[in-house]
């Protein structure tokens, strides 16, 4: 006899109902508790304050300017950590003796914070979009390097050697055995290097001064402009996330063959 399996809670509605419903609560907690007194007014004003301050921003034209710069700064300093880290990655990787030598420098660098090179980035670049470019490549460049050494440490090397034995050249090994296998880890490292270099360059912004949102999140603040302030951290946060969105979509749909990706989908 075969009894019934109780049902997830978790999966038992619709996830993105479920998260509407989150949001919406979080929203009617900010909304009423300055106007009940349970905070000062003046350090969180109510959701629909915050709102009318965001739509305001929304058509001013120094909001979509800084918001540009945030981008171009993000995209620049990702595209490059990117292709430092895949290519340093492969080569790293696949020269055993590379791999011994740069393990412990690799190991001395990637915990040094890059919030902690803010000076050197400032002696070097000042205030320019250099200075969010030297912080998002450096923070961004390890998420990706570390993620390309695992894959590339995961080859089967049953199946390389095969791929040697039958004298496959250095580019179609890695074509054919190496990259495929190293690629779900490449886009894990593309997905959280997108993450960091976003924080990263709104941190630049705001404490270095470059241009971009951050920016004008200090200005904001400076000016005791709190709903504006508040609008601008929003716009930062559903930056953050239509960024996760997009990489998960795309790594969906570049990695549909995979073991992992069509598990993910199967759930």
């Amino acid at each position: 006899m075969t009894t019934a399996r109780r049902a997830d809670p978790a999966r038992a509605g619709n996830p993105a109902l479920l998260g509407v419903a989150g949001l919406a609560g979080l929203l009617l907690v900010i909304e009423l508790a300055p106007r009940l007194g349970l905070v000062d007014e003046r350090h969180l004003p109510p959701a629909s304050r915050i709102a009318a301050a965001l739509a305001r921003e929304a058509v001013s034209s120094a909001f979509w300017v800084a918001l540009s710069d945030t981008l171009i700064a993000w995209a620049l300093g990702l595209a490059i950590a990117v292709g430092a880290g895949v290519l340093a990655g492969l080569v790293i990787g696949s020269v055993p003796v590379l791999r011994a030598l740069t393990a412990s420098t690799v190991e001395f660098l990637r915990p040094i914070p890059s919030v902690a090179l803010i000076p050197l980035a400032v002696l070097l670049y000042g205030s320019s979009i250099g200075s969010t470019l030297l912080l998002v490549c450096y923070a961004a460049f390890w998420q990706v390097l570390v993620q390309v050494l695992y894959g590339v440490a995961d080859v089967d090397p049953v199946a390389f050697e095969t791929a040697r034995s039958f004298r496959f050249s250095v580019w179609a090994r890695i074509r054919h055995v190496l990259w495929p296998t190293a690629l779900p880890y490449v886009f894990t490292g593309v997905r959280l290097a997108a993450s960091v270099a976003l924080i990263l360059a709104i941190t630049a912004e705001l404490v270095i001064g470059s241009p971009g949102l951050g920016n004008q999140i200090a200005v904001a603040q400076a000016s005791a402009a709190v709903p504006t302030m508040y609008a601008l951290v929003v716009v930062t946060g559903l930056l953050g996330v239509l960024i996760n969105l997009l990489a998960r979509t795309g790594e969906r749909r570049l990695l549909a063959w995979h073991q992992s990706v069509r598990g993910e989908v199967a759930l």
